[in-house]
C-alpha cells in the first residue's frame, strides 16, 4: 500500500521502495481503492511521461508503454534488451478496439473473442491504414489481447491501449512475481504494480490465432487455451504448430519459422525465442503477441 497522493502531480512514494529511481505499488488487496487508484494514478502519470511500467496480467507480468508513443515503445523494447524485429503485442480493454485498430477482421475472430476474452487468446489481424502506433517492424499487422485481470483492465480503461510485453529481458525467465520484474528491469521501468504472484495460467502464455491469412484461423502458438476449446468455436482452424516434441516447448517455435514451414510470408508478430519458452518454468511470454511480433501479453 502507499501513501495517497496530497498535490496534483505527485507522485507519493511506497512503503518500501522499490529501489533508487523507481516506485512500488501494492495493488494485492483488491478491495483497498486508495490504494488502487493511487497505484493507477502513479502508472498513468508514467505512461504519459512516455515511461514504460510494470503491471500484472492473467498470464505473466508485462512491461508496458504507450502503444500511440514511438520513443516509449523503444524504450519498453531497450528494457528488455530487444530490437524493432520484435514489436509488442497491444493489451485493450475490450473487444470493441479490435474494429478500431485493425481491418478486414472476419466474423470468425469476432466470434471467437466475444467467447474467450477476457483471456489468454491474441488474434493477429491487419492493422488498420490509419493505426498511429509505431511497433517496430510489424508487416501491416497488429496483435490485441484483452487480458483477464481486472486490475490490468481498469488501467486499460484509463489510459487506452497499450503495448505489453513479457516483463524480463530477452532470454531470461519470465515473472511471474513483482519481486522477479524488479530484479531483472529494474530502474528502466518507472512504477512497479505489485499484484501478488501469478498463478491463474501456471506461467502457460497465451494462445495465438492469426486472421491475416485464413479467415478460419491459424494457430501460430499453442498456450493457455487448448486446441480443443479452439475448435469448439473455430472448426476449421488451422494448426500451424507441428513437430511439437513436448506441449511446454510449443512456444520455442517462432512465428517465422511455422511461417517458413508452410511457405507463407511472416506477418509481424511477437513470438517467443527458443530460450524464452514459456511452461510453467515460465520463460519468455509476451502478455499477448502481436504485429510481426514476437511473444505476446499478451
Amino acid at each position: 500500500m502507499t501513501d495517497q497522493i496530497t498535490e496534483p502531480g505527485e507522485i507519493p512514494e511506497p512503503e518500501t521502495p522499490a529501489g533508487p529511481g523507481y516506485t512500488r505499488y501494492d495493488c494485492t488487496d483488491r478491495d483497498d481503492r486508495a490504494a488502487i487508484d493511487t497505484a493507477a494514478a502513479a502508472a498513468r502519470r508514467a505512461l504519459d511521461a512516455g515511461q514504460p511500467i510494470v503491471l500484472p496480467t492473467d498470464t505473466v507480468y508485462g512491461i508496458g508503454a504507450d502503444a500511440y508513443n514511438a520513443d516509449a515503445v523503444q524504450r519498453l523494447q531497450d528494457a528488455k534488451g530487444r530490437g524493432r524485429e520484435k514489436p509488442p503485442p497491444v493489451l485493450i480493454s475490450d473487444p470493441h478496439f479490435v474494429k478500431a485498430l485493425a481491418v478486414d477482421v472476419p466474423d470468425a475472430a469476432m466470434s471467437l473473442v466475444e467467447a474467450l476474452w477476457p483471456g489468454a487468446l491474441t488474434i493477429v489481424c491487419k492493422a488498420s491504414d490509419h493505426l498511429r502506433m509505431d511497433l517496430g517492424e510489424t508487416n501491416g499487422t497488429v496483435g490485441l489481447r484483452v487480458p483477464d485481470h481486472e486490475l490490468t483492465r481498469e488501467l486499460l480503461r484509463q489510459t487506452g491501449p497499450l503495448a505489453v510485453s513479457s516483463a524480463n529481458k530477452t532470454g531470461r525467465p519470465s515473472a511471474l512475481t513483482c519481486d522477479d520484474a524488479i530484479e531483472q528491469l529494474g530502474t528502466s521501468v518507472a512504477v512497479f504494480l505489485d499484484g501478488g504472484e501469478l498463478t491463474g495460467t501456471e506461467g502457460k502464455p497465451s494462445t495465438l490465432v492469426d486472421f491475416t491469412l485464413k479467415e478460419t484461423g491459424q494457430i501460430l502458438r499453442r498456450g493457455a487455451i487448448s486446441l480443443e476449446t479452439l475448435q469448439q468455436y473455430l472448426p476449421d482452424v488451422e494448426d500451424l504448430v507441428v513437430d511439437e516434441p513436448e506441449a511446454e516447448e510449443a512456444p520455442a517455435y517462432t512465428v517465422q519459422k511455422l511461417r517458413a514451414r508452410h511457405t507463407l510470408q511472416p506477418p509481424l508478430l511477437e513470438s517467443a525465442e527458443p530460450a524464452e519458452a514459456i511452461d510453467g518454468g515460465a520463460r519468455d511470454e509476451d502478455p499477448s503477441t502481436s504485429s510481426g511480433t514476437s511473444d505476446e501479453t499478451d
